[in-house]
C-alpha cells in the first residue's frame, strides 16, 4: 500500500516527531510531503530512507499550492493520503479527494478548548476545518478527549476512531553514561537535585511557573533545566532573573537526544494550561523518573504512583515539587542523586509505538476494504489539462 502524508511544516515538535515515529515502524510504503519549512524533522525522516518533499509555500492563502499537491498526490496514485496539522488538512484533505485518492485520513493532534495549534478558534477557522472534513473518509483523535472536542465542533462521532501517540521505549530509555555525559555537558554536579521540563517553549506550557514555583528551592542543590526552544525563550530568562534564580535555571535550547536530557533530571513537571495527550509526560515515566502534571488525558485511567496531577498555580506546585524533594533526601557529596528508576508497565501496554502504529495500518486497511466492496477505484476528478500546473517541489 502506498501512504503519503501531509503535514504543515517538519520542525521539531511533537506531532512532527511522532510521525516520524510512525513511519519508522509501518508497514506500508510511505512518504512525506510538507508545505513548507522542511526542518530538522525532514532531515531526520530523509536519514531513515523517506521520501520527504516540500510543496514551498510561502503564505497561509496559496490556493496554488492546491493545484500543486493534487498533481503531486494523482501522479503518486497513492492509496490513502494522510494529514496532520490544520493548514495541512485544509489544502490536504481538499487535493486528495480531488485526485480521486480512494482513503483519505485525518489525525487531530492539538485541538484545545480555546485553540487548535496556538491559532484562536474562530468562526472562520472551524468553518474551513469542517468544511474541508467532507473530504476525509476518517480522522484520528489521539484522546477522547480530542474526540469529545471535535464532536463539539461538529465532526461527526462516526467518522471519529481514538489512537493515541505512541511511545518508542528504546528512544527514551534510561541511561545512566548520557546521565553523566550531559549532567557534565552543563555543569551540574552528581549530588544536584535537577528538576526538568521540556517542550516548545511557548506561552502555553506555563514554564514561567515551574520557575516561579521553585525559586525558592533552587539553590547549590537543587537546579532546574528548560529543555526546548521557542518565541517564549527570552521572557523566561527574564522571570528567572526576576526571582534571582537565572544562575540556577539553565536552558539547553533545541534537543534531539531527548533521552539523555531525560536520564539527566530527576523528576519531571509538565505544567500546559492546556493538552490534548501529554506524550512527554510519558516519556518521563518510561525513562523511570516520576513525573508532576497539570494536565495530560494520556494518564487517564493509568494508576500508579509514578505520576500525579498537580495545581496550575504557583503555591500549589511549590508544595507538590518541595514534596518530590523531600522524597530524595539531602543531596551528599559526591553521590547520585534522585529515587530508584522504575517505569510503567500500564503506559507499555497501552502506547507501545508498534501497537499504535499497527492500529494506524489497520485503519488504512479497513477503509480500501471498504471502499473496494462499495466500487472500483475511482477516476480523479479534475480534468488531465490541469496536470500542466506548476510543479510539485523539491525533495530532500
Amino acid at each position: 500500500m502506498r501512504v503519503l502524508h501531509v503535514i504543515t511544516g517538519l520542525g521539531v515538535g511533537g506531532a512532527e516527531l511522532q510521525l516520524r515515529s510512525v513511519l519508522q515502524h509501518t508497514r506500508h510504503d510511505a512518504e512525506v510531503v510538507t508545505l513548507y519549512n522542511p526542518g530538522e524533522v525532514a532531515e531526520m525522516l530523509s536519514r531513515d530512507g523517506v521520501r520527504v518533499r516540500d510543496l514551498g509555500m510561502t503564505g497561509n492563502t496559496e490556493i496554488a499550492a492546491v493545484l500543486r499537491l493534487w498533481k503531486l498526490i494523482r501522479q503518486g496514485r497513492y492509496d490513502v493520503v494522510h494529514t496532520h496539522l490544520y493548514r495541512a488538512c485544509v489544502y490536504g484533505r481538499v487535493a486528495a479527494r480531488l485526485a480521486g485518492t480512494p482513503a483519505v485520513v485525518t489525525t487531530e493532534h492539538s485541538i484545545g478548548r480555546t485553540h487548535l495549534e496556538r491559532r484562536r478558534m474562530t468562526r472562520g477557522v472551524q468553518a474551513l476545518y469542517l468544511g474541508t472534513d467532507l473530504c476525509s473518509d476518517a480522522t484520528i483523535a489521539v484522546s477522547d478527549t480530542v474526540a469529545d472536542r471535535l464532536v463539539g465542533w461538529g465532526v461527526r462521532r462516526d467518522k471519529i476512531t481514538v489512537i493515541p501517540n505512541g511511545v518508542d521505549f528504546d528512544r527514551v530509555a534510561f541511561d545512566e553514561a548520557d546521565r553523566a555525559r550531559i549532567r557534565a555537558e552543563f555543569g551540574i554536579a552528581r549530588e544536584v537535585r535537577v528538576v526538568g521540563v521540556l517542550g516548545r517553549l511557548d506561552p502555553n506550557k506555563r514554564f514561567d511557573l515551574v520557575i516561579a514555583a521553585m525559586a525558592p528551592m533552587l539553590d547549590a542543590t537543587t537546579g532546574l533545566l528548560i529543555v526546548g526552544e521557542g518565541p517564549d525563550r527570552e521572557r523566561l530568562e527574564g522571570v528567572a532573573r526576576e526571582h534571582g534564580v537565572a544562575d540556577r535555571v539553565l536552558f539547553t535550547g533545541e534537543r534531539h537526544d531527548v533521552a539523555a536530557m531525560l536520564s539527566a533530571l530527576d523528576l519531571f513537571v509538565a505544567s500546559s494550561a492546556q493538552e490534548t495527550f501529554g506524550l512527554s509526560v510519558l516519556e518521563a515515566l518510561s525513562n523511570g523518573i516520576r513525573a508532576l502534571y497539570t494536565t495530560c488525558p494520556a494518564m487517564a485511567g493509568i494508576e500508579t504512583d509514578r505520576a500525579r496531577a498537580v495545581p496550575g498555580d504557583v503555591a500549589g506546585m511549590r508544595r507538590e515539587i518541595a514534596s518530590e524533594l523531600a522524597r530524595m533526601g539531602s543531596p551528599q557529596p559526591g553521590m547520585s542523586t534522585g529515587l530508584p528508576r522504575e517505569t510503567v508497565p500500564a503506559i507499555r501496554e497501552r502506547y507501545g509505538i508498534d501497537a499504535v502504529t499497527g492500529r494506524i495500518d489497520d485503519l488504512y486497511d479497513g477503509l480500501l476494504d471498504r471502499r473496494a466492496q462499495r466500487s472500483p477505484r475511482s477516476e480523479p476528478l479534475v480534468a488531465d489539462a490541469v496536470a500542466s500546473a506548476e510543479p510539485a517541489g523539491g525533495d530532500r
